[in-house]
């Protein structure tokens, strides 16, 4: 990575640390720090836990925590409850929790006699442990009319709306399998996204003149917008699509001094059946440009 995009992705997550540092007392929207660091919302989060180590959630959480830990030091005269609330948790109870999980103490016993070593290690963020050489390209992909699920719910549940949308394929003659590519667009993460709000639309190319019919499925059509996208190819099951995703924003966008479009980023299915035990699995991963 050259100094120069070293510096310009250091200033981008520079702005973004220091504006949660200085706004903890409100809401922190994910709009608002993806316009600070100049990405897409639909980057943004995964972006983020690249250069942090940690989701934006967890990172305001932990910077949350850390200040009410000062303040059960500092201020002993302080309900515990107020400095909870302060925080941001709904109750004294969900403050415990989420304190002893992160510091391994209570508040009551943090304030009595804290444990530095574990207190200083909660802020030791995880780098990734493995390291990938990726091939990317820069290539101009064409505007792609769709059909398209759009599932929402856990990614466990993925494998049976894709059941569903191979099965609408195969009976409705609209999209062959056998004949036009298929793609899936997760609009977030699912590593740091609540399972019921994950969205994925999982989608088949639509021919010259094929039209969606209105259908049980719920199956519409859509488009993927043309324009600039890097690509670059993971090989091996789809569950572990992160190995490739992670080391794209973290280590290769940044010595790119590129910008991702506000679009997702989206999978073409090269081997087109489903299913995370696949060893030998293909997919082209997009991530549209500027």
């Amino acid at each position: 990575m050259s100094a120069n995009a070293t510096q310009l992705y250091a200033k981008r997550f520079g702005r973004v640390l220091l504006h949660i540092e200085q706004h903890l007392d409100e809401e922190l929207t994910l709009d608002a720090l993806s316009a600070l660091a100049h990405y897409s919302p639909f980057h943004f989060h995964r972006a983020f836990s690249a250069y942090v180590g940690v989701s934006v959630g967890r990172y305001v959480q932990l910077m949350r925590l850390r200040r009410a830990s000062i303040r059960l030091r500092e201020e002993p005269q302080l309900p515990v409850l107020d400095i909870a609330l302060h925080a941001g948790f709904d109750s004294g109870e969900a403050f415990a929790r989420a304190f002893k999980r992160t510091f391994g103490q209570s508040p009551s016993a943090f304030r009595r006699t804290p444990l530095w070593q574990a207190w200083n290690a909660a802020f030791v963020f995880p780098s990734f442990i493995w390291s990938v050489i990726m091939q990317v390209d820069i290539m101009q992909f064409p505007a792609t009319r769709i059909a398209a699920l759009e599932h929402r719910g856990p990614i466990r549940e993925l494998s049976h709306s894709w059941q569903t949308f191979t099965a609408w394929r195969q009976h409705s003659g609209v999209s062959s399998v056998e004949q036009y590519r298929t793609f899936g667009i997760p609009y977030s993460n699912p590593d740091t996204t609540p399972p019921a709000d994950f969205q994925f639309d999982l989608c088949g190319e639509l021919g010259a003149g094929e039209i969606v019919a209105a259908n049980p499925e719920g199956v519409v059509e859509k488009f993927i917008p043309g324009g600039r996208c890097a690509r670059v190819r993971h090989l091996g099951p789809r569950d572990r699509l992160g190995q490739t995703i992670y080391p794209l924003y973290r280590d290769w966008l940044p010595s790119s001094s590129e910008t991702p479009r506000d679009f997702p980023l989206f999978f073409h299915f090269v081997t087109s059946k489903f299913g995370p035990e696949r060893e030998h699995d293909i997919t082209d991963i997009y991530l549209p440009l500027r």
